[in-house]
């Protein structure tokens, strides 16, 4: 157990008794405990096998390379179709975490086999995401545009891409590149000051 972590457990308002669930059957399966983006996270030898995340309508395990784990009581869930690698294992009361158990204990197991392996999961590369019909408009009508938004890095493509992508009305998705047209000429990501 980390001293550092306990304030994660301290502070949750909700789901406090199945994050310490969660946390004893992590801890039980050897993993070291760490703080990394603000949520307890399980490592065997630096590399991170599971993450205990809370979220208004359930807490869950985060399997980092969940896509090459075997499944075999599909309880694995892809949090949005874009998650490449992550899995989660969702709960939404203790008893659910303690009957369980046993599986849980083995999904980490097969969890620690893929890190130890060195497995990587294949991502998708950049060009393989549908590209926005309203920025590839602009990209089309402004050459700067164009070179600025093929020099960022493919992380800083993608976040746009999907950003953008994800509005459900064309006027928001016009919105969105209208606002970011400025950061993209300045070589800058979403998240970019």
């Amino acid at each position: 157990m980390n001293a550092k972590v306990n304030f994660f457990f301290d502070k949750a308002t909700q789901w406090q008794e199945e994050l310490r669930a969660l946390r004893k059957i992590a801890l039980d399966s050897g993993l070291e405990e760490e703080l990394k983006w603000g949520c307890p996270c399980y490592t065997r030898q630096k590399g991170n096998v599971v993450l205990i995340h809370a979220f208004k309508e359930y807490c869950a395990l985060l399997f980092f390379k969940g896509a090459l784990m075997p499944d075999p009581d599909g309880i694995l869930i892809q949090q949005t179709k874009n998650v490449q690698a992550a899995r989660q294992m969702r709960f939404t009361n203790v008893k659910e975490i303690k009957k369980l158990a046993p599986a849980i204990k083995e999904y980490i197991r097969e969890a620690i086999k893929v890190e130890q392996a060195g497995l990587k999961v294949a991502l998708k590369k950049t060009a393989e995401f549908d590209m926005p019909e309203e920025l590839q408009r602009e990209l089309d009508k402004d050459a700067d545009l164009k070179a600025a938004f093929h020099a960022l890095t493919p992380g800083r493509q993608r976040a746009y891409m999907l950003h953008i992508s994800s509005g459900k009305q064309v006027k928001t998705r016009e919105a969105r590149v209208q606002k970011y047209i400025p950061h993209i000429l300045d070589g800058k990501g979403m998240d970019d000051e």
